[in-house]
């Protein structure tokens, strides 16, 4: 999985490493118990200081995404289904992003029409690679 970075953008450099390594395991591109590149090396493939690889790899411990051994590094991990979590933090964020919209005057059917595009894209991604 090549990840590309926005250098310029308002998004933190952790943070999108992080979304790329998620949009990866989605799509399929990153399979269950992949192995990650080390700190070290993902920083020096991508030119970013490995902190900033540290703090991406962090977060997605954190949520459960990797999983970090000290003998064969960060791999991808089996992430279990939980519904409650989905609802919850999958719904504030849905929301604040539709609010978003509407402030900006975009229609109910604007909005539908481009959630269904993403959302055929991620499945279409993943779909193709099996």
């Amino acid at each position: 999985m090549i990840i590309k970075l926005d250098i310029t953008g308002d998004v933190p450099i952790y943070q999108q490493i992080r979304n790329q390594i998620v949009y990866g395991v989605a799509t399929g591109q990153l399979s269950i118990g992949e192995r990650l590149p080390t700190v070290r090396q993902l920083a020096g493939d991508i030119g970013v200081n490995p902190m900033t690889v540290s703090k991406a790899y962090g977060l997605l411990k954190d949520e459960g995404i990797i999983v970090i051994d000290r003998r064969q590094g960060a791999k991808i991990n089996r992430l279990p289904v939980d519904d409650k979590a989905l609802n919850e933090e999958f719904d504030q964020k849905v929301k604040l992003l539709i609010s978003e919209a509407r402030m900006k005057g975009i229609s109910q059917d604007e909005i539908r029409k481009h959630i269904n595009q993403l959302i055929d894209n991620v499945y279409e991604k993943k779909e193709g690679l099996h």
